[in-house]
């Protein structure tokens, strides 16, 4: 594999230059504003997975960033590895601390996430239009069957996480948009993606964070 072969994804980027997308690098910012905050929610609460999720969402900016200004193959996988990462670490979470499950059978259970994403992510790549974005898809639909069988145990955290899977969808949609209506819209629709993202990732942090905190008051 060449981790130096260059990549030209989006509609923003026209060339290989270091900033070729400058909405698109830029607008990885927020994630960044998005860790900042939750980091001052959840310090000292006595929540190490949270705080784990923070790291990895100001990690996802980060990997983000390099790769809308390198747009390599190594800065692709800076990009999506800590995506995978915080959804592996924020289906555990809630595993443990939602389900209530011990941390083996957590775990066990997150790994479920790999071959449910095989499974489905070919069937949603018949969507006409989802294009590359259909690797994302399985996520809020998980997220979503989450909150159904959550909605009568827990009404509050499955409100929360079918809000967040709903923000995914959007953030979805306009990541699918970029390429379609390029020629009407020069500067894509990906950076939508980003702001969306990070909007999405910090509120999934905050939901886990409530229901912490409604629990433990209980």
């Amino acid at each position: 594999m060449d981790w130096f072969q260059e990549i030209d994804g989006y509609c923003e980027r026209v060339s290989p230059d270091y900033w070729a997308e400058p909405i698109n690098a830029v607008t990885n910012a927020a994630f960044i504003v998005a860790a900042f905050i939750m980091w001052r929610r959840v310090r000292g609460q006595g929540m190490p997975l949270a705080v784990a999720l923070v790291a990895i969402l100001a990690a996802i900016g980060l990997g983000s960033y390099l790769f809308h200004t390198h747009a390599q193959v190594w800065a692709a996988l800076a990009d999506v590895a800590p995506i995978l990462l915080y959804i592996l670490v924020y289906i555990y979470a809630i595993n443990r601390d939602v389900w209530q499950m011990r941390p083996l059978y957590a775990g066990v259970a997150t790994a479920l996430f790999v071959p449910y994403a095989a499974a489905t992510i070919p069937v949603f790549q018949l969507v006409p239009g989802l294009g590359g974005s259909a690797a994302y898809a399985p996520v809020p639909l998980l997220i979503l069957i989450y909150a159904v069988f959550l909605r009568r145990r827990f009404p509050e955290t499955a409100a929360g996480l079918a809000f967040g899977a709903v923000i995914l969808i959007a953030s979805i949609t306009f990541r699918a948009l970029d390429e379609p209506i390029c020629v009407q819209f020069e500067t894509g629709t990906h950076f939508m993606w980003h702001i969306l993202n990070a909007t999405m990732l910090g509120w999934m942090i905050e939901v886990y964070r409530r229901h912490l905190k409604r629990t433990s008051q209980a």
